[in-house]
């Protein structure tokens, strides 16, 4: 456990008045609509805004831009995950040791962001913000904690984004779309890295 906090994506929150959080609400209702019926690619500023009926500049005052949009709809999924790892119960979260946490974190990682597979694919930040997202740096922050425990020593830095890098879902979406591999063969390959790395 890291400190029990969970992050949303869209990072820390801020304290809205009622009518903001209003309007936060009903565009986030529209975006979940958008994606149901139109899949994720169909949101934009500009559908949003319509569906809404408010103009553009309301959706980015509470949301930044697109991306800041589609993180916010993957809040409370993140959410709910991040409480499984920090929280929750074994093997996942406290009160397994870390070697067997370590080994249920990529599983649960590739079937969680697998069921949000479109909402994932379309809120993936540019290069020059990825490493900034809040709820990726709690992702690796909980790597090191458990790595630092098993590998003394290790560079548990760099071996924390390297095992993240390997369940990537933008590189997990191309190897099952692109190359036919099945689901539980990237959960098998995760299990290979930690048989080696942990020996």
């Amino acid at each position: 456990m890291i400190d029990g906090t969970s992050v949303p994506l869209t990072g820390p929150g801020t304290n809205l008045r009622a009518d903001a959080v209003r309007n936060r609400a009903l565009l986030l209702e529209v975006a979940t609509r958008i994606a149901t019926e139109r899949g994720a690619a169909a949101i934009t500023m500009e559908t949003v805004a319509s569906a809404a009926g408010v103009g553009k500049g309301t959706v980015s005052r509470r949301f930044g831009d697109r991306n800041g949009l589609l993180r916010a709809l993957l809040d409370q999924s993140e959410i709910r995950f991040q409480e499984a790892f920090l929280s929750g119960p074994p093997p996942l979260g406290p009160g397994a040791d870390a070697a067997t946490r370590l080994r249920a974190f990529g599983p649960a990682l590739l079937r969680h962001e697998r069921e949000h597979r479109d909402l994932y694919l379309a809120a993936e930040p540019p290069p020059d913000r990825r490493f900034a997202v809040p709820a990726d740096q709690l992702r690796h922050r909980h790597l090191v904690v458990l790595l630092r425990e098993l590998l003394p020593g290790a560079d548990v830095e760099l071996l924390a984004h390297t095992l993240l890098a390997s369940i990537d879902v933008v590189l997990a979406d191309h190897l099952v779309r692109d190359h036919g591999m099945s689901p539980e063969r990237l959960e098998a390959g995760w299990h290979g890295l930690l048989d080696r790395l942990l020996g």
